[in-house]
């Protein structure tokens, strides 16, 4: 097996689409569209490269085709890739290789060296693929930021291993963004964050403190909302994200990180039309200085109150005020499909 990052003179070449999906391939992918073979379907797609590795019909799923390509660089298509290319090797690596792929494409949190391993190849919290700031790894191996996908594959691969075995000796890469993961578990295990659940509308409530976004409180022109730790403690399939902020709330509406991929595992989360609820928000909404839409500059978001700039700024609305909007609208969609 060779890989080669996709390019347009791969397009009339046999090729197996690892993690992304590409014309005139063999798809082992999760993402949205992808045709990859039954037999071997998982939540990630280093799951799925795993399933190939130990397949008895390997070579018949395979077609013999050794490149195998990819379109984007994040940590679960370097892991997935890297696990085609070193087959039946990877299979001892099977409980670092998961965690760390579902850190890195779901951001959720199974175990603490999955989450390093997956900020020191990837570099964010957020699943983000094509992330701006690059591979910390990359940066390190060659001394100065690498935007380029190809080189970054280069470089990461032959470290893959010693990355999953010895994540410590990487506390250079994995520390800062480890620390403000730490720091929002914290607050949710000390109750200052709190995850309220609407099981009848699948909905959660996710209150956040200020401290989860540093030392000197939340700004939304800089801060995301920290993903992993929200993943780790809620359970609905909307996500209701709310911050107290200056003589209001922040607000986020989002789908659950993994909701985005074709899973097996984890539950399919229906898409919602949500233009009626804006349209209801806007017209109780207080603060003319911002406006409540739609958006899906994120893999997951869905709404969010925003001023001219298109930045986060607060509303006046209470959580419970839309809670309660949101649960309504939620359930008349549930009994209008009964």
């Amino acid at each position: 097996m060779r890989f080669e990052f996709y390019h347009d003179g791969l397009d009339n070449l046999p090729k197996l689409s690892v993690d992304g999906t590409v014309s005139n391939s063999i798809h082992f992918s999760h993402w949205q569209g992808n045709q990859t073979p039954d037999e071997v379907k998982a939540d990630t797609s280093t799951e799925i490269a795993l399933n190939l590795v130990v397949s008895p019909n390997q070579r018949k799923l395979t077609q013999g085709i050794e490149l195998v390509t990819n379109n984007h660089f994040d940590t679960d298509g370097v892991l997935s890739v890297w696990t085609v290319l070193n087959g039946e090797r990877a299979l001892d690596l099977r409980e670092q290789l998961i965690p760390a792929a579902e850190a890195g494409d779901f951001s959720e949190f199974s175990t603490e060296n999955g989450v390093r391993a997956s900020i020191v190849i990837q570099g964010s919290d957020q699943a983000t693929p094509n992330n701006e700031s690059g591979s910390p790894l990359a940066a390190y191996l060659s001394g100065k930021v690498v935007s380029d996908d190809a080189e970054a594959y280069e470089l990461v691969l032959p470290e893959v291993e010693r990355v999953l075995r010895n994540t410590g000796d990487y506390e250079t890469l994995w520390r800062s963004g480890w620390e403000a993961i730490a720091c929002a578990i914290e607050s949710f295990e000390m109750g200052h964050s709190k995850v309220e659940e609407y099981q009848d509308a699948r909905l959660s409530l996710i209150t956040l403190a200020p401290e989860v976004f540093s030392p000197s409180g939340f700004n939304p022109t800089r801060h995301a909302a920290p993903y992993t730790a929200i993943s780790r403690y809620a359970r609905g399939q909307i996500f209701l994200i709310a911050t107290p902020f200056r003589d209001g709330w922040t607000y986020r509406i989002d789908y659950p990180y993994y909701s985005w991929a074709e899973t097996v595992e984890r539950p399919s989360v229906e898409r919602h039309n949500f233009g009626a609820l804006i349209s209801q928000l806007n017209e109780i909404e207080q603060n003319r200085d911002g406006c409540w839409k739609l958006d899906d500059s994120e893999m997951t978001s869905i709404v969010k109150f925003l001023d001219t700039s298109k930045t986060v700024t607060p509303s006046r609305l209470r959580p419970d005020e839309l809670v309660s909007l949101i649960q309504a609208e939620l359930l008349s969609k549930n009994a209008a499909r009964v």
